[in-house]
């Protein structure tokens, strides 16, 4: 899943001017992008952006996107059941709702379009806020368990939480196999919570959804080597090489073609996928 951010305030890379963003579409497909995300407003704090705006800057690329790539998919990135209205009309196919459900009309939106929903976590943040000191207590163990990993808490809130989205967005008519979910990697969440999510993201497949990871170049993936935004590409590929191992199936990148070896390179070896060319020793 290519990031394309139509937004002038973007943590890493933005394509404000409509001939930028179609380019950056443009090379995220010849680079092997399977879909394209599309995002009008920062997840961060920063400037308002109302919904007239949010579309404005979103729609016209949709739009282009979806007449010049008839098959790419098309994700947009909002929380705002208007913005999805907009740009489901206009072809996109699937709602990336990173703000876990703050709009509850959203999915009855998606499910209208026959469209997917990308359900998230953020510990019961507002859109555009950030954690601080974000605490998830372990359950009790069931009576015959054993004694659980104290870490784990973040992992039970985020499975209750990915669970209870996903069958509220079928219920609304959304196709259980066009629900997604994302522990959402830093929203809500410390870098010891976004790491430890990483290791259990074998909890999250067991939902039986398809399992969305945004790693791409995180505070979790920084402050874990001490890097700033530009210089995290290393430490994304590693952890996405962890997630895509243990079952997660769509990464939201902005390296597309490096994102793209890591993951094909890891169906390789769980066996998945058949290497390119295999003649070494046998001629």
């Amino acid at each position: 899943m290519a990031v394309v951010n139509r937004t002038p305030d973007s943590f890493h890379v933005h394509h404000e001017d409509d001939d930028a963003a179609r380019a950056a579409v443009a090379r995220a497909v010849d680079e092997g992008a399977d879909l394209v995300d599309i995002g009008g407003v920062r997840a961060g704090r920063g400037p308002e952006v109302d919904v007239d705006a949010e579309i404005a800057r979103v729609l016209p690329l949709v739009t282009w996107v979806r007449a010049t790539y008839p098959d790419l998919p098309i994700s947009v990135d909002t929380w705002r059941a208007e913005v999805a209205e907009a740009v489901l009309e206009a072809g996109a196919d699937l709602v990336n709702d990173t703000w876990a459900g703050h709009d509850p009309r959203l999915v009855e939106v998606a499910a209208a379009h026959g469209a997917g929903v990308v359900c998230s976590h953020t510990g019961g943040l507002p859109p555009r806020t950030d954690p601080l000191r974000p605490e998830y207590p372990l359950a009790d163990a069931a009576p015959g368990e054993g004694p659980a990993d104290p870490r784990d808490g973040v992992v039970q809130d985020v499975v209750a939480t990915l669970a209870t989205s996903a069958a509220r967005a079928v219920a609304a008519g959304v196709e259980p196999d066009a629900v997604v979910v994302d522990p959402t990697h830093d929203f809500g969440k410390s870098t010891w919570h976004s790491l430890h999510l990483t290791r259990r993201t074998d909890a999250l497949v067991a939902l039986g959804h398809p399992v969305l990871v945004a790693l791409s170049r995180k505070d979790f993936v920084g402050e874990s080597l001490g890097l700033p935004v530009a210089d995290r590409l290393e430490g994304t590929l590693a952890a996405t090489a962890v997630a895509t191992w243990l079952g997660a199936t769509v990464v939201r990148a902005h390296d597309v073609l490096a994102t793209r070896r890591t993951v094909e390179m890891v169906a390789v070896l769980r066996g998945e996928r058949p290497p390119a060319r295999a003649v070494r020793g046998l001629a």
